[in-house]
C-alpha cells in the first residue's frame, strides 16, 4: 500500500520533467532552425540555382514569342469552302464502285481548286479524294489540299513549296500540346521559312512555325519541360528529376520566406560599401515577394509535373469502325443544303449520315442523324451518340485495350454504364475546365454522377475522346491556371496579365542571381 502511494505521489513530478523535456525539446528544434535556417536556404539555393534559372528565363521569354513578337500570317482559321448540292452528281456507293473500294471507315465533302471531291478514309487510314461529278481519283489529292490549306493560312500563291512531310506522330517542332493527328507539315522556300500545319482529315489548321518560332519551341523545350533528358532516358526519369529539383525550389522558397519574413530585424545590418552587403541588401529587399512567388511558381509547377508521371493517351480513344461499300451502295445523298460537314457513323449495326450544320443567327451548331436505310431523322442523335462513345471509351480505358473498336458491343460495360444519366451540353467555346490546350470543338459535355464527377468530353464529328475530366483534374488545373499562369488576372486584359507574370518570373530570376553573387562574395 505504501508503495502504491509512493508510486502516485511522483505522477506529478514526472508530468513536470516530461513538460520540462517537451518545452525543452521545442527550444532547442526553435535554436537549431535559427542556427541553421539561412546555412539551409543558401545551400538550397545554390543547389537549385541553375535549374531555377533556366525556368524563369524560359518563363520569361513565353509571352515575348508566343504573344507580345508572335509572328502573324494572314489567317489564324482556315474557312474550309461548302460543298454546293449541284456539285453532286454521283452518290458515295457509285464513286466507291467505280473505283473498287470494297471497305473505308469514313468520308467526306471537300472542296478546292475550283473541284468537289470524296474525301473517303480507306481501311487502311489513307485519304483518298474522288471527284463528286465523274468519280474520277486526284492524284496525290490529300497533300495536294494540304497545300491549299497552307496557301490559305499565308494568302500565298505564289511562293514555292519546299517540301510536304506527313507526320503521324508527335515531334520536336510539332508538340504534342497541338493535339492533332496525322497532320501535313508543308514547308515554303521564302524569307520566313514557313512551315504551316494542317490536319486536312478535318480541314483545320494546327499550328505553324518560322524560324524564330522554332528556335523558340526547341528552347522552351529544353530549359522549361527538360526535354533534353528524353535523350538519355524516359518520361519518368525527366519527371523524377524536375520534382527534386522543384522540391529544393519550394524548401529554399519556404526557408527564404522565414528568412525575410520572420527573422528580418535579427539579420545583421547591410555594411555602406560593402559590395557583399550591399548585394545582401537588394536580395534581401525583395526577398520575400520573391519567396511567395517562388513557392507559387514552384509548387503549382511540382503538381503539374506530377500529373505527367500518367502519359496522356487521349489519341488512343477514337472509335473508327470499317465499313462495307456494299453496306451504302443504295444509298443517295442526302440533302446537302445547308450542309458545313458530313459523314458516316456506324452505331452497332446501324449506319447513319451524320450532318453538321450552322444556324448563322443563332450562332447554334446543329448535328443531325439520318438513318442511312430509309432517311429517317433520330431523335437527340448528337447527344446518343455521344453517351455510347463515352461508354465504349471507358470499357477501353478499363480493359487497357488499345482500340474500341475491337471491343464487342456486350463489354462496354463500364462505371459509368450503372452511373445515372449524365448532365448533357454542346460546348462551342473553350472556357472553364474545358480550355483552349483542348483544342477540338464542337464538343459534347457529358457530366456523370459519379464520387469523382467524371466528365467526358466527346467530339462527334470524329468520334474521338477529346478529354476526360475528373475531380483531381480539376484541382490542379486549377492549381497551374491560379497560380502558374496567373487566370485571376485575366479580367485585366492579357497583355497586362501577361505582364504581370513576366515581372514576377523575372524578380525570382533576379533574385536568384543576387543570391549567387552573395554566396561568390562571401566565399
Amino acid at each position: 500500500m505504501k508503495n502504491k502511494t509512493r508510486s502516485l505521489s511522483f505522477q506529478p513530478a514526472m508530468e513536470e520533467i516530461k513538460t520540462v523535456r517537451a518545452g525543452s525539446f521545442k527550444e532547442q528544434a526553435r535554436r537549431a532552425i535559427r542556427k541553421n535556417i539561412y546555412r539551409w536556404h543558401r545551400i538550397l539555393g545554390l543547389l537549385a540555382i541553375v535549374p531555377t534559372i533556366f525556368w524563369t528565363a524560359s518563363g520569361v521569354m513565353h509571352p515575348f514569342m508566343s504573344h507580345w513578337f508572335k509572328t502573324k500570317i494572314a489567317n489564324e482559321f482556315y474557312k474550309a469552302e461548302i460543298v454546293s448540292p449541284t456539285d453532286v452528281k454521283l452518290s458515295l456507293g457509285q464513286v466507291l464502285i467505280q473505283n473498287k473500294v470494297k471497305e473505308f471507315k469514313n468520308f467526306r465533302l471537300v472542296k478546292f481548286d475550283g473541284s468537289s471531291y470524296y474525301q473517303v478514309k480507306d481501311a487502311n487510314d489513307q485519304l483518298r479524294y474522288f471527284d463528286t461529278k465523274n468519280g474520277a481519283e486526284l492524284t496525290d489529292g490529300d497533300q495536294k489540299y494540304a497545300g491549299n490549306m497552307a496557301r490559305f493560312m499565308l494568302n500565298d500563291n505564289k511562293s514555292k513549296v519546299a517540301s510536304f512531310t506527313y507526320l503521324t506522330a508527335f515531334t520536336d517542332e510539332y508538340k504534342f500540346v497541338n493535339r492533332y493527328l496525322p497532320v501535313w507539315k508543308v514547308s515554303f522556300a521564302d524569307d520566313r521559312q514557313m512551315d504551316i500545319y494542317v490536319e486536312t482529315a478535318q480541314s483545320r489548321f494546327a499550328t505553324f512555325n518560322d524560324g524564330p518560332r522554332r528556335a523558340f519551341v526547341r528552347i522552351f523545350s529544353l530549359f522549361h519541360n527538360w526535354g533534353f533528358l528524353d535523350l538519355i532516358g524516359n518520361n519518368t526519369l525527366r519527371i523524377t528529376l524536375m520534382l527534386t529539383f522543384l522540391s529544393l525550389i519550394i524548401f529554399s522558397a519556404v526557408a527564404g520566406l522565414v528568412i525575410y519574413g520572420l527573422m528580418w530585424g535579427k539579420l545583421k545590418p547591410s555594411k555602406s560599401g560593402n559590395p557583399g552587403s550591399i548585394l545582401r541588401k537588394y536580395h534581401r529587399s525583395i526577398g520575400v515577394w520573391s519567396s511567395i512567388v517562388t513557392f507559387t511558381f514552384a509548387f503549382s509547377g511540382a503538381y503539374h509535373a506530377i500529373q505527367k508521371l500518367d502519359p496522356d493517351e487521349r489519341l488512343k480513344y477514337v472509335y473508327d469502325p470499317v465499313i462495307k461499300t456494299k453496306e451504302i451502295e443504295q444509298a443517295s445523298m442526302i440533302d446537302l443544303t445547308g450542309v458545313a460537314n458530313i459523314s458516316l457513323i456506324k452505331w452497332g449495326e446501324k449506319l447513319f449520315w451524320q450532318a453538321i450544320k450552322k444556324d448563322w443567327e443563332t450562332n447554334e451548331t446543329i448535328v443531325d442523324y439520318i438513318y442511312v436505310k430509309d432517311g429517317t431523322s433520330l431523335e437527340d442523335g448528337n447527344f446518343r451518340y455521344a453517351k455510347y462513345l463515352a461508354r465504349k471509351f471507358a470499357a477501353q480505358e478499363e480493359r487497357n485495350a488499345e482500340s474500341c473498336c475491337d471491343l464487342m458491343e456486350a463489354q462496354i460495360s463500364s462505371p459509368i454504364s450503372d452511373a445515372p444519366a449524365p448532365k448533357t451540353s454542346m460546348v462551342t467555346g473553350f472556357a472553364g475546365e474545358y480550355g483552349f490546350v483542348n483544342k477540338r470543338l464542337p464538343v459534347v459535355k457529358l457530366a456523370y454522377d459519379t464520387p469523382e464527377h467524371t466528365t467526358y468530353y466527346i467530339e462527334t464529328a470524329t468520334s474521338r475522346l477529346s478529354t476526360k475530366v475528373e475531380d483531381a483534374n480539376r484541382r490542379e488545373g486549377f492549381s497551374f491556371a491560379f497560380l502558374h499562369k496567373y487566370s485571376y488576372l485575366d479580367f485585366l486584359g492579357k497583355d497586362m496579365r501577361d505582364g504581370i507574370m513576366t515581372f514576377a518570373a523575372f524578380s525570382v530570376l533576379v533574385v536568384s542571381i543576387l543570391g549567387f553573387l552573395v554566396f561568390l562574395k562571401i566565399k
